[in-house]
């Protein structure tokens, strides 16, 4: 209801001679932000009916997002352990050890799937070391295997 109550609202703004809403908070009518409602179409257009895609794109001619526009995915807590791994293994490659300060910083050249889109990333290494020491008792065995087997002392 709430999907078709938005679509009729920018229908019947454009067929009264209004552009299509592309800066939320621009065009608001009846209490509804075209604009935050178009944008949520073009972005989510997976997620919409094939019903849905066709209406939103032949009647109110809103096409789909690009890939540059759609905001990067985020990294899930498995990612992101993936991620600080990575940074104490290279740490200890280069140092021998894992006594890392707790202000050092680690910077990581991160790749998003092919080779074009890397981008070197800095990771509070120092710190999230110190906090797997102080969770060692509730790390799973797994994530305790990893550290140790790049020189990680728990004590």
């Amino acid at each position: 209801m709430e999907w078709q109550r938005a679509f009729h609202l920018t229908r019947q703004h454009l067929e009264t001679g209004g552009e299509l809403p592309t800066q939320p908070g621009t065009v608001i009518h009846q209490g509804e932000d075209l604009a935050r409602w178009v944008q949520a179409q073009r972005l989510g257009r997976d997620r919409l009916t094939t019903v849905q895609q066709w209406m939103c794109e032949q009647i109110l001619g809103i096409t789909p997002a690009t890939e540059e526009e759609k905001p990067p995915l985020r990294r899930t807590q498995a990612d992101k352990w993936a991620l600080n791994l990575a940074a104490a293994r290279q740490f200890y490659e280069r140092e021998g050890h894992l006594r890392v300060p707790r202000q050092h910083v680690e910077r990581i050249v991160v790749s998003d799937g092919n080779d074009e889109d890397q981008q070197e990333r800095e990771f509070r290494l120092g710190a999230w070391i110190g906090n797997q020491r102080n969770r060692a008792a509730t790390l799973s065995p797994e994530r305790v295997e990893q550290l140790s087997a790049i020189g990680m002392r728990w004590a």
